[in-house]
């Protein structure tokens, strides 16, 4: 096996100065030749290669031909691993070539200069000897006198030509031979021969006879190579362009170095970035920070103020400075001075204040966070933020607030990429560099309307901050280094869990917040609200005085929710007619008073008259008790039944739960008919229909059964349900009444509209403990098992 020399050029000057014999004609070759495999090279007539020859018999082949005329046959072999080719391993076509020079290596490899002479085909192969003799024929080009030939070799001189010029690879010897040669078939050779191409190609083009064919293969190969050294020159040329510019930038900025050293500014660089690195080496920053921060500096160094890039540095490094890696407040952890603050902020809560003082006592042992994230939960109004307010006073921390209703967007909470314009870091960052403290208590408000969409789910990236366990190594992705958000007291608020994600509702510690009664709410608005808008209209308490009646009749009459917002709303309209009175009065002595006849003068008529002022005087309905997100309300169930087909029709905007408790409660009086003295022999020839008033709002959920039952029982039993009863609770196809949800709303909605007595689920009686003293002596509580037990006490007697 043979492979080619990779001193080419020293090799070749060689022979050129060597007395190499001149070609000899055809006629005086031998009938047989030995075969010289070729491992990874084809050698075309006219060409002059050196060789290096490793192997025994091919050693033994140099030799026996450098003592006889030099002459062997050198054919590709078809596999390049093979050491000891056999016939079946070369191809039928190869070259003559004759021996130009020989050198013998000490190590025992030789190198050869051969010269390629005519092509031949192998006709067949003698018995092996040392080495592989074969007989063969020559192949002689197949040319012609023709327009098309010569037109086809002028177009291959030019493509040849421009190569020539752009590539650096070819030899001199070579361009120059090819400038000089005008036959076909020898330039034809010559291109094939020095032409980047594989070993297939060139052994196609050795085996092509035909000048013509040989032209029309090598015409589109050299227009390939034509555009491959055009595109690598622009390449080169680009490159060059590129390097050219460093260099340049590079040599300007040792040149602005060495004024800066002129000038005395040393190598710190400009005032700025002195102080950036004064600031650096001052701040107590852990050693990621640290060093991160000194490779940005060094990168503003090298970045000219002009450049983008220099202000993006510049505000990062701000960022890492101004962050309150070790700045924190000393906690004030008194719990008789922190149950103080909390009575004098908000009344009432008992239950809230005591949770809140163990979560402070803790702290106190512990002295550090590490436990449940406390989630207040309640409807509007009732003080969720306020409350995490407070526990920051009562803690002596700083306190800020987060508002997530809206959030949509996973880098409101993780901050945005460096990569990106304008990027910043998160909600949660920023408001620790606002509040110059690494321990402050941050309230996240609103907890359940964080949304999602295509920029991710900024309750996915909470799970990280609102999680103990991991929240002491929080990245943003502006930042892009661990942050210690351990010592935040994080509180979270959130009017229904529902929407809540349950991984995240998993490191929330529910403490729920319930609506306030009518006389908390007057104890509100005296202590709290009245004082607060009459210091806000520029009033004072010798101006104006509310009298506890008005203030009763504005809770009852003017107002309807669960927290205080509207009634203070009212309280400011009320503070705005009387400024305006003692305005157009002029200096008056005596204080205006709101009294519950002056609320009509100032505010207009009632605004909610209660639903149960009226007895219910007909057969068919029933008071029920339900929940909202605002507090508790109270709804009435319709039951009339008409001639028909035995069909159920259920309106007033139900829910599918809602349909599907009042398919139950007719099925469960159908069973039972006779057992509760009902009419329904002719239940096919009526139908029955169910409504709901106040059909614009939705309805659903499982706790109106047993109103429903008690709504039909009356229709069908002609008796009418008792007036000052309402009920609530889920029932089932063998009669139960189970558990339901929100009674202590639905209690002191009960208590609200003037209700006395209130039927509930036996399984509900722990939820009785929970509702306020105020509201339990005001009604008389019936728990109940089955809806036999309902009966009697929602109807009147016959």
């Amino acid at each position: 096996m043979t492979t080619p020399e990779t001193e080419f050029v020293s090799i070749l000057d060689a022979a050129e100065k060597s007395d190499a014999a001149p070609r000899i004609s055809s006629r005086s070759l031998p009938d047989t030749l030995p075969i010289l495999g070729l491992s990874d090279i084809v050698i075309f007539p006219g060409s002059v290669l050196p060789l290096l020859v490793e192997t025994g018999p091919s050693l033994r082949l140099i030799d026996d031909a450098v003592a006889g005329d030099r002459l062997l046959g050198a054919v590709l072999q078809r596999r390049a691993e093979v050491v000891d080719p056999r016939p079946e391993d070369l191809y039928a076509v190869g070259c003559v070539v004759r021996l130009a020079k020989m050198v013998k290596l000490p190590d025992g490899p030789a190198r050869v200069l051969v010269e390629g002479l005519w092509r031949i085909r192998i006709r067949d192969y003698l018995t092996p000897a040392p080495y592989l003799r074969a007989h063969y024929e020559l192949l002689r080009d197949e040319t012609e006198d023709s327009i098309e030939l010569q037109a086809m070799l002028r177009s291959a001189h030019r493509q040849f030509e421009e190569i020539a010029r752009m590539s650096t690879a070819l030899p001199d010897q070579v361009k120059i031979t090819a400038l000089n040669t005008e036959h076909p078939g020898h330039f034809a050779d010559l291109i094939a021969a020095n032409l980047n191409l594989s070993l297939e190609l060139r052994q196609e083009l050795l085996e092509t006879v035909s000048v013509r064919e040989r032209l029309q293969k090598l015409l589109p190969l050299l227009n390939r190579e034509q555009e491959v050294l055009t595109l690598s020159s622009k390449i080169q040329s680009d490159v060059a362009s590129s390097i050219a510019k460093s260099q340049r930038d590079f040599f300007l900025r040792e040149q602005i170095r060495a004024i800066q050293r002129e000038l005395g500014e040393g190598e710190q660089g400009s005032p700025e970035t002195k102080s950036l690195r004064e600031r650096i080496e001052q701040a107590p920053l852990p050693e990621e920070a640290r060093k991160t921060a000194l490779q940005e500096l060094e990168r503003l160094q090298q970045t000219p103020p002009a450049a983008a890039e220099y202000a993006v540095s510049r505000n990062y490094l701000d960022w890492i400075l101004n962050l309150p890696w070790a700045r924190e407040t000393d906690d004030k952890l008194d719990l008789k001075a922190a149950a103080r603050i909390l009575n004098e902020q908000h009344f009432g809560l008992e239950k809230i204040k005591e949770r809140l003082l163990e979560f402070l006592a803790v702290i106190k042992r512990r002295k550090q966070i590490k436990g449940p994230i406390l989630c207040l939960v309640g409807p509007p109004g009732v003080g969720k933020t306020s409350l995490g307010k407070s526990v920051a006073d009562s803690l002596g921390r700083k306190f800020a607030r987060i508002s997530l209703g809206g959030m949509r967007d996973e880098a409101e909470i993780r901050g945005h990429r460096r990569t990106y314009v304008g990027s910043l870091p998160g909600r949660i960052l920023q408001t620790l560099r606002r509040v110059e403290s690494r321990n402050p208590v941050i309230l996240l408000d609103e907890l359940d309307k964080v949304g999602a969409d295509f920029r991710g789910d900024p309750a996915a990236a909470l799970l990280e901050v609102l999680d103990p366990e991991q929240n002491n190594t929080f990245t943003d992705h502006y930042l892009d280094l661990p942050f210690d958000l351990s010592r935040v007291l994080f509180i979270t608020t959130a009017n229904w869990l529902e929407p809540i994600h349950p991984a995240l509702r998993d490191r929330l510690e529910v403490i729920e917040l319930p609506s306030y009664t009518d006389s908390e709410k007057l104890q509100i608005a005296r202590r709290y609200l009245v004082p607060r808008q009459i210091e806000e209209h520029g009033l004072t308490r010798q101006d104006v005085r509310f009298t506890d009646g008005a203030l009763r009749e504005l809770v009852r009459e003017y107002t309807r929710e669960a927290g205080v917002r509207q009634l203070e709303r009212e309280i400011a309209a009320l503070a705005r007619k009387t400024t305006r009175k003692i305005a157009g009065n002029g200096a008056a002595k005596t204080p205006v008073v709101i009294t519950r006849g002056l609320l009509r003068d100032f505010l207009g008529a009632p605004k909610f008259v209660s639903e149960t002022a009226g007895k219910i005087t007909e057969f068919g309905i029933a008071t029920g008790l339900a929940w909202t997100p605002v507090g508790g309300d109270i709804l009435f169930i319709e039951a009339t039944r008409m001639r028909g087909r035995g069909h159920l029709i259920l309106t007033g905007s139900l829910g599918d739960v809602m349909k599907e408790s009042a398919q139950a409660a007719v099925s469960y009086l159908r069973s039972q008919a006779k057992k509760l003295d009902l009419d329904f022999d002719d239940y096919g020839k009526y139908d029955l229909h169910i409504h709901v008033p106040a059909g614009a709002t939705p309805k659903d959920g499982p706790s109106a059964g047993v109103a429903i039952v008690a709504a039909l029982a009356s229709l069908l039993s002609k008796r009418r349900v008792r007036s000052e009863a309402a009920m609530t609770g889920e029932i089932s196809l063998r009669g139960r009444v189970l558990r339901v949800g929100g009674v202590k709303e639905k209690v002191l909605a009960a208590q609200r509209f003037g209700l006395k007595e209130v039927i509930l689920p036996e399984q509900n009686k722990s939820d009785w403990l929970e509702v306020p003293a105020e509201a339990r002596a005001k009604l008389k509580a019936h728990f109940v098992r089955q809806i036999a037990e309902v009966l009697p006490l929602a109807l009147e007697p016959k």
